[in-house]
């Protein structure tokens, strides 16, 4: 087996990544000039793997040749140490700012703090300590939060209190380093407790922190509430975060419903110059499917 076949079929297994190296991918070889968005854009592990495989490296290498300047990476917690480094380092030669990663408390819907109990507080709080570590070493500034389901035993104001409480103390870990944990309402379940942006605004204010924002997901909360840019507008000097997926599918912008061209150019004009990630899959299958997530975010930026 030659080398860069066994590099791409081993890159993913057991949580070990290739990291990259003489046969890692040429970002030199022939390619288009690169796009100039007007906005930080950012892609994830396995967008574009048709083109360049599942090595990280090379993929990174990829999106900074299409011109897009920021990554997130959910996952990124459960990476090993090696492997987190060398994606830092490549980031940091092409010019690329890491997004989110998802701050390890055991799933959307476990150890909820809506219940107030010590031991998922303990669980939520291990984690943001574990997350720092991460954060400085991947040159991270925003983690994603979700604080569980509702605990339905609980009267919803003491639920809404118990997560203030846990927040409180998550924060208390953020703050000297400069970070910020951003929460995320879903629409996956309506179990869960966090699914609206007043909600999630309300929250952040009993919260009083800098370490405490709202990920405004486009594709959830259009789900969710709609009314996209008067509920951003309302909520907006909460607002850290976004990532986009277009509804219904959760594809990429311009196969559902929603208007990104319109909302994108409304970020924009709001000086908005944080990083949206493009949270979402591919509507298509292969190459094909890749260059279609590529034209369609080079169609919605184009509204200068």
């Amino acid at each position: 087996m030659k080398r860069r076949s066994f590099i791409q079929k081993t890159a993913l297994t057991g949580g070990a990544f290739s990291l990259g190296g003489a046969f890692s991918y040429a970002s030199n070889e022939t390619l288009p000039m690169k796009h100039q968005f007007n906005l930080k854009y950012a892609p994830h592990l396995g967008m574009f793997k048709h083109h360049v495989g599942e090595d990280p490296i090379d993929q990174l290498n990829f999106m900074a040749d299409q011109g897009f300047t920021a990554f997130e990476d959910n996952g990124m917690m459960k990476r090993d140490v090696a492997v987190q480094e060398k994606m830092a380092k490549t980031m940091q030669d092409r010019g690329i700012e890491m997004g989110v990663f998802v701050v390890d408390k055991g799933g959307n819907m476990a150890n909820t703090l809506a219940a107030g109990k010590q031991e998922y507080i303990d669980i939520f709080l291990d984690g943001c300590k574990r997350a720092v570590e991460v954060a400085k070493r991947v040159n991270a500034k925003w983690m994603t939060v979700v604080p569980g389901g509702f605990e339905r035993k609980l009267p919803i104001g003491v639920q809404d209190a118990n997560v203030i409480e846990a927040l409180k103390r998550g924060a208390e870990i953020f703050e000297p380093h400069g970070l910020i944990m951003v929460l995320e309402p879903l629409s996956d379940s309506p179990d869960l407790y966090l699914q609206n942006s007043d909600q999630t605004y309300m929250i952040c204010k009993g919260v009083d922190s800098p370490s405490c924002k709202i990920l405004y997901d486009i594709y959830h909360l259009q789900k969710t509430e709609g009314h996209l840019i008067h509920n951003m507008g309302l909520t907006w000097d909460e607002i850290a975060y976004i990532q986009i997926g277009d509804n219904p599918g959760r594809k990429e912008p311009t196969t559902g419903e929603i208007n990104y061209k319109n909302v994108f150019k409304w970020i924009h004009e709001k000086g908005f110059t944080g990083i949206l990630g493009m949270e979402h899959g591919n509507s298509k299958e292969g190459k094909e499917g890749e260059q279609a997530v590529i034209d369609a975010y080079k169609h919605v930026d184009n509204f200068m």
